[in-house]
């Protein structure tokens, strides 16, 4: 455990020396000031969407940035000498990536609405959604070395990732077809935030994000070993 402390705050650390915390507050400002020139918007049916939407930056581009960062500068060979094992490594910038989506969205949300949401569910929506986004992030990333490889094809998987629940949910579309996907899961938590809705979503909601985070969780592990660690040796 303290390990995994001492490897967040280096996480933190990092991420604010290389402007990611900026990035973020920049991309608030920007929500804020698109959303707020909207004329009679029901908030209550976009945010859920925006804040989904939203967390693909500072989770699964996040991470995938910091990666390919540390890949560079050699940072990943440097730890085989450290008794940091590939878990640890991967949960540290999970968790401290999932609570700067946290923050953030949490503060767009607060902004528009105030208080009137249900907090702990969109908080659980968010948490849910952002260690997918960081899971399948580091899927992907582990198998390019540079920024101009990575860029094009996660385009193609951010929009899988995004695009089922995101693009249904918008045109007002609900189908069965849908629930398979995780994150059709954790967008019926957000929506449960801003209006009632069957108590059996809000079970599925938290309950089937988690069986994929379990699942994605050994997907990056494997991958992060056989990419990564397999030829620099860390645990």
């Amino acid at each position: 455990m303290r390990r995994l402390l001492a490897t967040m705050r280096c996480d933190i650390t990092l991420q604010a020396r290389h402007g990611f915390y900026y990035a973020t507050a920049f991309v608030l400002i920007v929500c804020v000031a698109l959303i707020s020139r909207i004329p009679s918007l029901n908030l209550s049916w976009l945010l859920p969407a925006l804040v989904l939407g939203n967390l693909l930056m500072n989770t699964f581009y996040f991470i995938g940035g910091l990666i390919l960062l540390e890949k560079s500068e050699g940072a990943l060979e440097a730890q085989v000498v450290t008794p940091l094992r590939t878990w640890e490594y991967m949960a540290s910038k999970v968790c401290t990536l999932t609570l700067l989506g946290l923050v953030e969205n949490l503060v767009i949300v607060f902004l528009f609405v105030g208080l009137n949401f249900n907090l702990p569910l969109l908080a659980a929506s968010i948490v849910l959604t952002s260690a997918l986004y960081c899971l399948a992030g580091i899927v992907v990333v582990v198998r390019y070395d540079s920024i101009n490889e990575y860029l094009m094809p996660s385009v193609i998987y951010t929009s899988l990732l995004s695009a089922p629940p995101l693009l249904p949910y918008l045109i007002q579309w609900d189908t069965w077809l849908l629930y398979p996907h995780p994150l059709q899961a954790t967008m019926l938590l957000a929506q449960a935030a801003f209006r009632p809705v069957a108590d059996w979503k809000i079970v599925y909601g938290i309950l089937y994000p988690l069986l994929w985070i379990s699942l994605m969780g050994a997907l990056s592990g494997r991958a992060f070993r056989r990419f990564i660690t397999a030829g620099a040796g860390m645990k």
